[in-house]
């Protein structure tokens, strides 16, 4: 069973989940400096792509340095699908897919399997504007060629020269970002994305928005709502990401809660015959894997990727965790297949609208960095230990902590301080 389903699948519950309305109190911005920056608004057309019918495509040039707007643009891309109720059209409903994830791709998703079926009054009632942040799918792309872990780097360490490997091959990965892309690289930040969707605001002529936040959208809805305030009539976030406590706590309760995850999903193969590992002791399977792979890594079908180690095991799992349908039985035939000699199936995240280079690189201008030394990283790692046995602790906000080790700048993101919530009427 494709990925297809499950990211549409979410797709479809937290558009149900519109009518809720919140609003941040915030720190405000100058919407006349942005209305001065902009120079062509929207650039709309009907879109050529046989997935989105008598829809337009629209792209909008940006500075791609919001304190210096002369320095250069880059282009921000997004497609609208009009209300299909125009007579009584209640606004504009803005998609985001947060850090590094194609909103447009999440829109094609969802138009696969049924939208505007499942959609109700969004589809009715508001036009649906799928905006891909800058640096991002098919906005101007961030692409580079240094992959983000060679054979022979790890994300944990077991010694101070490994420690070293890493933290250089992440300087490397920056500089290679760098060369590519140029200045976009350090400006892909939570501050600087927000702005951008106030620009698209604007183009689009209307006096609010109404946010509908995928994934990681929570951080970057919020840092809008702190920007802008009053210029959101409705948001709804899909996750509840906090990043207002310590880090390490942050990445320990992570841990944990995969970890639960897979103790669930070890408790369901024994009841389910769905399971390609039913009848048999999951997390003992699962162990003995991630150790053979650690001793010789296990081949993934092809070229195109290297072989895979117990570590890269762990790292690809999390992933297949987040819905008993259809990833669960999914990770059973992936853990089969890779005690058959062929680790493919943990080679690619089942959500492939996020890029790993466009997730990686906001992270590490915008996430706090609360270890610096080999030192701090084996506390971390023994503590995760404790509380992750299976997994260790290889989930997304560990691999952003290490994968940011060295990276040469952090973003100038506002204070992360808790928001007080408010409830605001639609107008």
């Amino acid at each position: 069973m494709s990925s297809t389903r499950k990211k549409s699948g979410l797709i479809a519950a937290a558009l149900t989940a519109l009518v809720a309305t919140i609003a941040v109190p915030a720190l405000a911005q100058s919407e006349d400096t942005d209305r001065r920056t902009l120079a062509g608004g929207i650039d709309w057309h009907a879109c050529a792509d046989t997935d989105f019918p008598n829809m337009q495509c629209g792209s909008m040039q940006v500075p791609v340095d919001w304190s210096d707007p002369h320095a250069g643009s880059t282009t921000l891309a997004m497609v609208r699908r009009p209300a299909d109720d125009r007579a009584h059209r209640q606004g504009t409903l803005l998609l985001n897919d947060g850090a590094g994830g194609s909103s447009i791709e999440q829109l094609r998703l969802a138009l696969r399997v049924g939208l505007p079926n499942f959609a109700g009054a969004m589809t009715q009632d508001f036009d649906l504007v799928a905006v891909d942040p800058r640096g991002v799918g098919h906005s101007t792309p961030i692409r580079c060629a240094e992959p983000l872990k060679p054979a022979g780097v790890s994300h944990f360490p077991r010694d101070l020269p490994a420690f070293n490997a890493l933290v250089a091959h992440n300087r490397a990965v920056a500089e290679d970002c760098l060369r590519r892309n140029g200045q976009l690289i350090d400006h892909v930040d939570l501050t600087s994305t927000a702005r951008d969707f106030e620009a698209i605001r604007i183009g689009l002529g209307v006096r609010q928005l109404n946010w509908y936040g995928i994934h990681y959208s929570t951080l970057l809805g919020r840092t809008y709502a702190k920007l802008y305030p009053g210029r959101l009539r409705t948001m709804v976030l899909d996750t509840a990401l906090n990043d207002t406590g310590s880090p390490i706590a942050r990445v320990t309760q992570e841990a944990a809660t995969a970890e639960t995850a897979f103790n669930r999903f070890a408790a369901w193969c024994a009841t389910s015959k769905d399971c390609a590992l039913h009848g048999k002791d999951v997390a003992a399977e699962y162990d003995a894997l991630v150790v053979r792979a650690d001793r010789a890594p296990i081949r993934t079908g092809g070229t195109a990727h290297q072989p895979l180690t117990g570590e890269d095991i762990r790292e690809a799992t999390q992933d297949y965790l987040t819905l008993t349908q259809p990833t669960w039985p999914e990770l059973a035939k992936a853990i089969v297949n890779a005690q058959g000699g062929d680790a493919t199936d943990f080679t690619h995240d089942p959500d492939d609208t996020l890029d790993p280079v466009q997730v990686r690189i906001p992270a590490c201008l915008d996430n706090a960095r609360p270890v610096q030394t080999f030192s701090q990283l084996t506390r971390l790692r023994t503590e995760l230990a404790r509380v992750s046995p299976h997994l260790g602790g290889a989930v997304r906000s560990y691999q952003a902590i290490t994968g940011c080790l060295g990276w040469p700048t952090q973003g100038p993101s506002p204070s992360r301080r808790a928001p007080r919530s408010t409830a605001l009427r639609p107008r």
